[in-house]
C-alpha cells in the first residue's frame, strides 16, 4: 500500500490527534531508520525518547519472539516469569549511589507514562489518608474519629508551571500548560501549580497551604516544556519541605529516567532521593510499559483492588523491559551516553542561528534564532534523511536512542546548516 492510500485511510478512519509527517517508516537499525521507499533516516528522535537501544535491537527483538511463541497475556490475577526480576533490577538501578543496604523499591507496572502518573497520584492521596488515620489512632481516637482525619488529610499535589505529566484528566490537570487544560475544563481538583527554580515561591506556597499538601511532583528535566532543567538548589529545597510536611516527592522520570540523562535516574544527579518515580518511555524499547515505583513504606498503602490494569506487565512488556535493563546495565551505557551527550551540546552550539543549548544527558534542546521556525525546520530535515521534533516554534528535541555515537552527531551536525538558513 502507497504513503498516500495509507494517509487517505487514516483520514477517513483514525481520530485527528496529530499532524503527521508524509513519511511512513517500515524498518529499522541501530539509529538508522527505513521509509516505504527505500530510504534512510537518522533518528534522532527515538519515538519520542523510547527506543532506548537503538530500533529492533537483536536482545530485544530474540526476547519478544521467543515470548511470543510461549505465552502473550494472562493478567494480573497470576505470577508472571519474569515480572519480579524486572522489578528488583529496576531498583537496583534507583537505588544506585545509595548506600549498601538501602531499602528496595516495589513497582506497579502500567502501559504508559500517563498511567504511572496516575497510580503515583493516587498513591500520594491514599498514603495521605492511611498516616492521618494512623496518627489520629495513635492519638486514642475511635474508627469513626479515624475516618474523619483521613478524609481530611492533605489531597493537594503540587506541580510545575510548563510541566508535563500526561493527557488523561488527572494528569492533564497536573500539568502546568493552560493551553492544553482549557477545552477540557472542568478538571479534577486538587492541584496547585509553582515556578520552575522558583524556590521562594515553592516556599511561599508550603507557608501558605503546607497543611493541604500531600505531594510534590517535578520532572528533573522538563522534557514537552522544552528540556529545561531543574536546578540541585530547587530540587535540595522540595525535598527538604515535602520532609518537614510529611509529604511526598515524587519524580517523573517517564523522559529523564533509564540513563537518558546519564545516570540510571535524572535524580541521581542533583542530590536527592524521592519518595516515588515515575517511569515508562525507554524502559522497554517500544513495547507499551510504565511502572511507577515507591518506597516500600509508601507503596504499603496501597491494598488488593485500590488499583489495577488489565494489560499493565504483561508477558511480552515484561520481557522487552527485561532484556532492556539488562543490555543497558551491563553494557555502561552512562558515560556514553554522559560523553556523546556533551559533544552534541558542543556542537549545536557552534552552529549559526542556534542560540542557546541546554539539556542533560541525550536529552537536548536547542533554541532558534527569531524568524527560524522550528516545525518548519522539523518538516524540511525529513528530505536530509534527519527525524528530529520541535517542542515550540523557535525549539528543536534531540531524544536519539542511546546508541548514538559522535560520528552520527556529525552527520546532523553537518546537514542541520541547511536548513537553518546558514
Amino acid at each position: 500500500m502507497s504513503l498516500e492510500e495509507q494517509q487517505e485511510l487514516e483520514e477517513s478512519y483514525v481520530m485527528h490527534t496529530f499532524g503527521r509527517k508524509p513519511v511512513e517508516f517500515v524498518r529499522g537499525c541501530g539509529m538508522v531508520l527505513e521509509d516505504d521507499k527505500g530510504r534512510e533516516y537518522l533518528d534522532f528522535i527515538a519515538g519520542i525518547g523510547v527506543i532506548s537501544l537503538g530500533h529492533c535491537h537483536p536482545a530485544v527483538v530474540r526476547a519478544l519472539q521467543q515470548q511470543a511463541e510461549k505465552l502473550i497475556h494472562v493478567s494480573n490475577y497470576y505470577y508472571i516469569e519474569g515480572r519480579g526480576e524486572v522489578a528488583r533490577r529496576l531498583s537496583d538501578l534507583l537505588n544506585h549511589g545509595a548506600p549498601a543496604g538501602a531499602e528496595p523499591w516495589q513497582s506497579f507496572f502500567a502501559n504508559s507514562g500517563a498511567e504511572a502518573n496516575e497510580c503515583a497520584i493516587k498513591l500520594a492521596r491514599l498514603h495521605a489518608r492511611k498516616l492521618a488515620e494512623a496518627q489520629a489512632l495513635a492519638d486514642g481516637a475511635g474508627e469513626d474519629e479515624a475516618r474523619a482525619a483521613a478524609s481530611a488529610a492533605p489531597r493537594v499535589i503540587v506541580t510545575l508551571d510548563r510541566s508535563f505529566h500526561g493527557r488523561t484528566m488527572a494528569t492533564l490537570a497536573a500539568t502546568a500548560q493552560p493551553a492544553k487544560q482549557e477545552a477540557f475544563r472542568p478538571l479534577p481538583d486538587g492541584f496547585a501549580h509553582t515556578p520552575l527554580n522558583d524556590v521562594a515561591a515553592l516556599e511561599a506556597l508550603f507557608a501558605e497551604r503546607g497543611s493541604e499538601i500531600c505531594a510534590v511532583m517535578v520532572e528533573c528535566v522538563q522534557g514537552e516544556g522544552g528540556v529545561h532543567p531543574c536546578t540541585p538548589e530547587f530540587l535540595q529545597s522540595a525535598r527538604r519541605l515535602t520532609e518537614e510536611r510529611g509529604a511526598l516527592l515524587m519524580c517523573d522520570e517517564v523522559q529523564t529516567g533509564v540513563f537518558r540523562c546519564g545516570a540510571p535516574f535524572a535524580f541521581q544527579r542533583f542530590g536527592i532521593v524521592p519518595d516515588v518515580v515515575t517511569i515508562a518511555k525507554g524502559v522497554a524499547s517500544g513495547m507499551p510499559t510504565g511502572m511507577c515505583a515507591a518506597r516500600a513504606d509508601v507503596a504499603a498503602s496501597f491494598a488488593p483492588g485500590d488499583h489495577g490494569s488489565t494489560f499493565g506487565g504483561s508477558n511480552l512488556a515484561v520481557v522487552a523491559a527485561q532484556a532492556t535493563l539488562c543490555t543497558l546495565a551491563d553494557e555502561g551505557f552512562g558515560e556514553r551516553v554522559e560523553r556523546v551527550g556533551a559533544y552534541l551540546r558542543a556542537r549545536l552550539a557552534e552552529l549559526t542561528h542556534v542560540v542557546e543549548v541546554r539539556g542533560l544527558g541525550l536529552m537536548v534542546a536547542a533554541d532558534l534564532a527569531e524568524g527560524v521556525d522550528a516545525n518548519d525546520v522539523v518538516l524540511r530535515a525529513l528530505g536530509e534523511g534527519l527525524v528530529i521534533n520541535a517542542t515550540g516554534p523557535h525549539t528543536l528535541r534531540f531524544l536519539p536512542p542511546l546508541v548514538c555515537e559522535e560520528q552520527h552527531v556529525d552527520q546532523l551536525v553537518e546537514r542541520l546548516p541547511r536548513l537553518l538558513g546558514a
